[in-house]
């Protein structure tokens, strides 16, 4: 039977960190996903460290092809919608996160990374990412309020038994800066209908008062249907220059890409939220199983 990484679902750790990396043109992929599987966190199952690793969705199909669900796909270009707002491309070959109780040891295993894959691959991308007040994001609203819960999670997450690929997930990950004060100069009742929310108490607006562009409105269904994937959405940045880091974790690709053009307005409005926040990157990873991940480790682990 096939297991999912645990880190996806492993909730609560206070510090993280995320690091995209590009194969040198010489480089041997397999070599490369070996020389990171083989950082990893200390051999406890306590007071450890979780770790997930994502690969590149044409890649992956290149080192496993027997292991890649019949439609999955790179991130290959920029997303734009009707008025011009572009979501960019920004699509690396391998993705690590590592997430602990503290940030000493994510440091130390992102450094540990960064060494290990030097001969093989460039990092491109680095971020830190942090708890906010529990579960809000920086607009102070919370996040992930449409997620499953623990138990469903699985069923919207993971490729079922039997497919190629079972128990592995795709990830979608993009970094979004928020624009200054712009959003929190508006009123709060703006902002509400921005976010298709009230603001303290997170209730969802009634019908008769959500906006068609409101931010709830474009990304919780597709096609009328709710709109099921597993967000780990996290706040990065400086008091100077922050946002959040979209993390969403879905069965099926499509679900995801759906969701991004969907924000830029094809089909429909564009997302009021993109007024006050700015994609900045964007990539698709797969996320094998962990006994996939298994045979890439080294000969003598």
């Amino acid at each position: 039977m096939e297991t999912p990484q645990v880190g996806i679902f492993s909730l609560g750790e206070a510090a993280h960190g995320f690091f995209e990396f590009i194969l040198r043109p010489e480089a041997d992929p397999q070599k490369t996903v070996t020389r990171l599987v083989s950082v990893r966190e200390p051999r406890s199952t306590v007071g450890g460290v979780n770790r997930v690793i994502g690969v590149r969705p044409s890649l992956w199909r290149a080192l496993s092809p027997g292991d890649a669900p019949a439609q999955l796909h790179d991130y290959e270009r920029p997303i734009q919608g009707p008025d011009g707002f572009t979501m960019p491309a920004t699509q690396a070959d391998l993705w690590v996160w590592f997430a602990a109780a503290s940030y000493d040891v994510v440091f130390d295993l992102g450094k540990d990374a960064v060494r290990a894959l030097t001969p093989f691959a460039t990092l491109a991308r680095e971020q830190r990412g942090w708890s906010y007040k529990h579960n809000r994001d920086l607009i102070d609203f919370e996040d992930g309020t449409e997620n499953p819960t623990l138990d469903a999670a699985p069923e919207v997450v993971l490729i079922p038994d039997g497919q190629p690929g079972a128990s592995g997930s795709v990830l979608l990950f993009q970094v979004w800066v928020h624009e200054k004060t712009a959003f929190a100069d508006l009123d709060v009742g703006v902002q509400e209908a921005v976010v298709g929310r009230t603001k303290r108490d997170n209730v969802e607006l009634d019908e008769g008062h959500m906006p068609a562009d409101s931010h709830v409105s474009r990304t919780n269904t597709i096609d009328g249907k709710d709109l099921k994937i597993f967000r780990r959405n996290m706040p990065y940045g400086t008091v100077s220059n922050h946002g959040t880091l979209f993390i969403g974790f879905a069965a099926e690709q499509r679900r995801l890409q759906r969701l991004l053009e969907q924000m830029v307005g094809i089909g429909g409005p564009r997302d009021a939220l993109t007024k006050y926040t700015t994609p900045l990157t964007g990539a698709y990873y797969f996320v094998p199983s962990t006994q996939a991940l298994r045979r890439f480790c080294p000969p003598d682990d």
